[in-house]
């Protein structure tokens, strides 16, 4: 996929403070726990972005029409989580959300695999829209994320 256009992003200077998320207590769980309780813990956390967005990728790494659809369905649900973290976080629809701060990583990570996932169902302009979002709230994100394969 061609990045976006490079352009100064004016909505984020002039937003204010970066949204930084509370720590995600699915974290703790699967670190505490192990991969063979993911499900338990995801049942657990649900509002985990990040439990969403390893299922997303996940789906991805599999190049399947079906596996696709279920990346895009994932990375959908963490990204409305996160949209919705956010906003009790204070964020106003626009501004910075680092991704150095690692409880916004389940969100961006959301945000990229719903930008592949869009793009290879055909949902091109999701996948533009997703990927110029990710870009004006974290360059650093964006790049660093762009570079994974799946």
């Amino acid at each position: 996929m061609a990045g976006p256009e490079t352009h100064p992003n004016l909505m984020a200077a002039a937003s204010g403070a970066p949204t930084r998320l509370p720590d995600d207590p699915a974290v703790d769980a699967l670190i505490d726990r192990g991969r063979d309780a993911f499900y338990e813990v995801l049942r657990e956390n649900p509002a985990s972005s990040l439990c969403w967005a390893i299922l997303a990728e996940g789906s991805l790494m599999t190049h399947s029409e079906a596996a696709d659809i279920a990346a895009y369905a994932y990375a959908r649900t963490g990204y409305h989580r996160g949209l919705d973290a956010l906003r009790r976080s204070g964020w106003k629809g626009a501004g910075p959300i680092p991704y150095d701060h690692e409880p916004n990583q389940g969100f961006l990570r959301c945000l990229w695999a719903l930008t592949i996932a869009a793009e290879r169902i055909g949902d091109n302009d999701e996948a533009e829209r997703c990927a110029q979002f990710l870009r004006d709230s974290t360059e650093e994100g964006y790049q660093e994320l762009s570079q994974q394969e799946f």
